[in-house]
């Protein structure tokens, strides 16, 4: 075979540009320059030498002979860290402070004159990869621009290196890279990143040597649960933990390593230690073995040394390298775009067959089931077993709060705990920033074809519907839904939903627009519609996962990355979410999902300066305070949903058994926990009576238990606060002389239940008819016959606006009402009935914005005018 040489990319575009490109095995032979070589370099005529670091290998003949000399990028702040291993040294010592240096070369070792620095924060867990990409790639390539135009404009200074703080540290190679675990926990945290990934921290365990990558330091790690795994030379025993290896310095702190490297170039996640190799092989479809051949010849075209791919061939072993590496990863993405694979896959999976077997999976998005670790919490209720996930979601692993803090999350219908559930700090909020950010900005999702983001929100949308039954009972015990409305409504409406995003991906679409700015009329003006980025969602306790699946549906169908907040008394079903999207398939850091305090959790992501829109559903107060935090922070787009008090009007003309019928529920469906929740009906006078007396029959028919009792029509409110301030809104009614007809207290029985309740003769200066009780609380007042104009006046003399009805049999009634009701949603003959393709959103204090229907994707998409002229 003949030897070929990789060109680099910048080698690549000087071919396209006509300048001359050499590569050559060497510059010196037996410490001599060869001729030959150096004459080809000064036959190009270059004024100024651009170098990497490593310069002691090239000529002084070729340093020296440009007009300018010869400049070199350096990636620490010299003379700390003088060669080729300057990056780790610069994590192994703890370094706070890195950079890196642009000099003038001279005859020493990275001892020429300084022409330029640039310094950087080194964070706690920054590896070689992270520092590079993060900082030194970047504002490396900008520093030699700058340098070169300095030098071009004869600014370029030349600083003498001070030989004080001045360091020269070995070149880092696997020999020397062994872990001395006598040094405390930061000591071996530095060490395995300063060495990760090139050339890998190594220790021997289990008599072999195992490579130690993606280490970070953590509080918590002494008291975490794992099976022991013996190191020698090491204080104590690490642990095998659900997030990874547990490792001991000799001061008794704790660091984690995330993933292990066997001596044949095998890498595992490090929490599946014990269980490598227990996985078993999926059966490929016809399109698989397709996909399976095509890259059974890529391998071939890589492994050249060897005659035939079989299912054992291995990749490393059969002699591939990194740059191999990268190929086949490339290669990969040529034949299957929506298969995104990382550098550290391919070690994961180092036989052709077990390389097949993972592609597949990521395809199917099975491989995220196998690698996510979940820590369940598991109950046998409602004749099954529910596993519900308990801890915050970030960057796509379940993770325990900073600090380990916890609460109980209480079931509404006992009153006793579910279970603990992790409480986010700042911290936390932080990272999930952190890795929306990054998901967004450089991860896969952000490349995504539009399509293919579809195709994995509808894929979430079928593992939900796989998972409706489990999910309908968790929120049920979470949040004391009934379970059959929970099923119907809170379940099966978030389903639709993601299923109707879902379809919008691929038909989000700007316009061409015509102007006439100049003549000729050569201009091409048209708009884009772009994701806006990182978007906070905060959402209410009332519907948990419906209203999570109203936002972020939208929102992941526009292309943004979430942080979510759900309510702190009703966390369960976003977790289980969360866990659903990750085995969907969903790249690290898209979907963040963070159980904790408003004043917390929501307040910071509100002032968060990386957060660009924030979508809320809570009362009006808050949003409030939140549309003020988010102009005073980075003026993010906001979208509010707010309280309301809606007005219900039945004519005397209506259809009396459907106007009872949907009377009731809008009152007391979901407990009369409902945003759009008619908070006052307003009753002809000639039919007042007639009604309340129906709706009292009917109250008395409801049964009030056990929310998992298929016959249930009222199950427990939300949770015990919100029962007490029910409590005391009906004693405020009584006291300003309203009638209550029925209800009105809690019922005695465990629990926080409230008896359904019909307060008549409400006068509109009353509390009650002001305002929201959220809750089963029937709010009827009587008009005049006739008075059409003054029960509208009525009506809308509130601040809020977000739903409104009216029953009447006299269509030109009905419309003239419509029209001048101002609500948000105005229901004829009919209420509570949304649907996924009608846009829902309030007037006035009720907030502004809008969830579902395509104009729910305008909230979380920005429009960019783009102007060509030809």
């Amino acid at each position: 075979m003949k030897k070929q040489f990789w060109i680099p990319p910048i080698g690549a575009e000087a071919e396209k540009d006509g300048v001359p490109v050499f590569k050559f095995p060497r510059w010196r032979l037996k410490g001599k320059a060869i001729d030959e070589v150096v004459d080809k370099y000064k036959a190009v005529g270059a004024e100024l030498n651009v170098l990497p670091f490593c310069s002691q290998f090239i000529p002084m003949e070729v340093i020296d002979h440009p007009k300018h000399g010869s400049i070199i990028y350096h990636p620490s702040l010299l003379p700390r860290h003088r060669g080729a291993s300057a990056i780790n040294w610069t994590l192994i010592h703890g370094d706070k402070k890195g950079g890196f240096t642009v000099f003038w070369a001279d005859d020493g070792l990275d001892t020429g004159p300084i022409l330029l620095q640039k310094e950087c924060v080194v964070e706690p867990d920054d590896t070689v990869n992270t520092i590079y990409k993060r900082f030194l790639f970047p504002e490396g390539v900008k520093g030699m621009v700058e340098a070169v135009k300095l030098i071009a404009e004869g600014k370029a200074p030349k600083i003498k290196q001070p030989e004080e703080g001045a360091t020269y540290e070995c070149i880092q190679k696997k020999d020397n890279s062994k872990i001395d675990w006598n040094q405390p926990a930061e000591a071996i945290h530095n060490w395995i990143r300063g060495n990760d990934k090139v050339p890998g921290a190594w220790a021997e365990v289990d008599g072999k040597n195992v490579t130690f990558y993606g280490s970070t330091l953590v509080d918590n790690g002494s008291t975490a649960n794992g099976q022991p795994l013996e190191i020698p030379g090491a204080s104590r025993p690490g642990l095998v933990t659900k997030n990874g290896l547990v490792l001991f310095g000799n001061d008794g702190k704790t660091l984690l390593v995330k993933n292990l490297q066997f001596e044949d170039g095998k890498m595992i996640a490090a929490a599946q230690y014990f269980k490598a190799g227990s996985s078993s092989a999926v059966e490929l479809t016809e399109e698989e073995k397709s996909f399976a051949e095509q890259m059974r010849a890529v391998w071939t075209s890589i492994l050249t040394n060897v005659e035939k791919i079989d299912d054992s061939t291995d990749f490393f072993k059969s002699g591939a390298a990194s740059m191999d590496v990268v190929r086949l990863v490339e290669e990969v993405k040529l034949r299957a775009s929506q298969l995104q694979l990382q550098n550290e896959d391919v070690y994961m999976a180092t036989t052709f067959q077990e390389f097949i077997q993972m592609c597949v999976r990521k395809l199917r998005g099975e491989d995220a089931e196998e690698e996510l670790v979940v820590d369940y919490v598991e109950m046998n209720v409602n004749n099954m077993t529910i596993r519900m996930p308990h801890q915050l979601f970030i960057n796509g692993e379940f993770v325990d709060a900073e600090g380990g803090k916890n609460y109980k999350t209480i079931n509404p219908t006992t009153g006793q705990a579910i279970c603990e559930v992790s409480l986010a700090q700042i911290s936390d909020v932080e990272k999930a920033v952190a890795a929306a950010k990054e998901a967004f900005e450089e991860g896969e999702w952000g490349k995504m074809n539009h399509r293919d983001r579809g195709r994995l929100i509808y894929k979430l949308a079928d593992l939900m519907e796989q998972h409706q039954e489990e999910l309908a009972t968790i929120e049920s015990i979470d949040s004391g839904a009934v379970y059959t409305l929970a099923l119907k409504t809170h379940v099966g409406m978030s389903i639709q939903t993601f299923r109707y995003f879902a379809g919008w991906c691929d038909k989000i679409q700007g316009c061409t627009i015509p102007i006439n700015q100049a003549r000729p009329n050569r201009n091409l003006t048209f708009t884009k519609k772009e994701p806006i980025g990182v978007c906070a969602i905060v959402i209410p306790w009332n519907y948990p996962l419906m209203m999570l699946a109203w936002k972020t549906a939208a929102c992941l169908a526009a292309g943004n990355t979430v942080v979510l907040k759900p309510a702190q008394v009703t966390p369960l079903t976003a977790v289980k979410f969360a866990e659903l999207a990750a085995r969907a398939g969903f790249p690290k850091g898209v979907i963040n999902i963070l159980p904790g305090s408003g004043s917390l959790v929501g307040q910071r992501l509100s002032d968060h300066p990386d957060v660009r829109k924030l979508g809320f559903t809570g009362s009006t107060e808050i949003g409030k305070q939140i549309m003020k935090s988010c102009a005073v922070s980075n003026v993010k787009k906001v979208s509010l949903e707010l309280g309301g008090k809606s007005p219900l009007i039945i004519f005397s003309d209506c259809d009396l058994d459907k106007a009872v019928r949907m009377g009731m529920s809008s009152v007391f469906f979901n407990k009369g926990e409902n945003c759009i929740a008619a908070g006052r009906l307003f009753v002809e006078e000639s039919l007042h009576d007639t009604f309340v007396q129906r709706v009292i029959e009917e109250v008395k028919k409801m049964k009030i238990g056990d929310p998992l009792d298929r016959s249930t029509d009222h199950g427990p409110q939300n949770h015990k606060a919100h029962l007490d301030k029910l409590v005391e809104y009906c004693e405020r009614g009584v006291k300003e002389g309203a009638t209550l007809i029925c209800g009105g207290k809690q019922v005695n029985r465990p629990g926080f239940f409230f008896e359904p309740t019909v307060f008549t003769d409400v006068q509109d200066h009353m509390y009650i008819a002001i305002e929201e009780s959220f809750g089963p609380v029937m709010i009827i007042s009587k008009f005049k016959n006739g008075d059409v104009d003054g029960v509208l006046q009525r009506a809308n003399a509130t601040e809020y606006g977000l739903a409104s009805g009216v029953f009447t049999r006299d269509i030109s009634k009905a419309l003239y009402v419509s029209e001048r009701l101002q609500a948000g949603t105005v229901f004829v003959n009919t209420y509570n009935k949304t649907d996924v393709a009608a846009p829902f959103g309030g007037f006035k204090q009720s907030g502004f914005g809008k969830d579902l229907g395509q104009e729910a994707l305008n909230e979380y998409l920005k429009t960019k005018t783009v102007t060509v002229e030809y």
